[in-house]
């Protein structure tokens, strides 16, 4: 990046910038006067390629992306302590969909009335999800309870992501 740079001749690109080979002075003049900085893109080339750009925005605007990139959706997925097999299977295959595509998932119960006596139906419930999606999740909160709901929270392991 600008004086750092050991060209003495350089292609210089960049919007308001006619593309063309100058000496690495005249280069750091242009950038000097549109107030950006000269950046080395390419030192392979001959020769070598240099873009006059604003270097903090571009390290802000890279920053900014890979921020958004790690960003998680918690997708959540209702159950109650009585679900039957066959509805809890569509429901984890819903829920490999959601980890292939890289968001977390949270398996609630909610219990109405005096269901909530069969607190440790709800739990087995949990805990058969936990033991049905355990090759391709990670348990980030155990079973929990939060007044009359139950749940979990379970995240894509990181090896997983990569072969799907």
């Amino acid at each position: 990046m600008n004086s750092e740079i050991k060209s003495k001749k350089v292609r210089l690109v960049g919007e308001k910038i006619e593309s063309k080979v100058y000496t690495l002075k005249k280069a750091l003049k242009i950038a000097k006067k549109l107030a950006l900085d000269l950046v080395e893109i390419n030192t392979k080339a001959t020769p070598t390629i240099c873009k006059v750009m604003n270097f903090q925005n571009f390290l802000y605007k890279l920053k900014k992306k890979k921020r958004k990139k790690n960003l998680r959706l918690t997708k959540e997925i209702r159950l109650t302590s009585y679900t039957n097999s066959h509805d809890l299977s569509f429901k984890i295959e819903h829920a490999k969909k959601f980890f292939r595509l890289k968001n977390n998932v949270k398996f609630s119960i909610f219990f109405k009335g005096r269901s909530i006596i069969y607190k440790d139906l709800g739990e087995k419930m949990l805990l058969k999800c936990i033991d049905l999606l355990s090759n391709l999740t990670k348990v980030e909160i155990p079973p929990k309870m939060d007044g009359k709901q139950m749940f979990i929270v379970l995240s894509p392991k990181q090896n997983t992501l990569k072969k799907t």
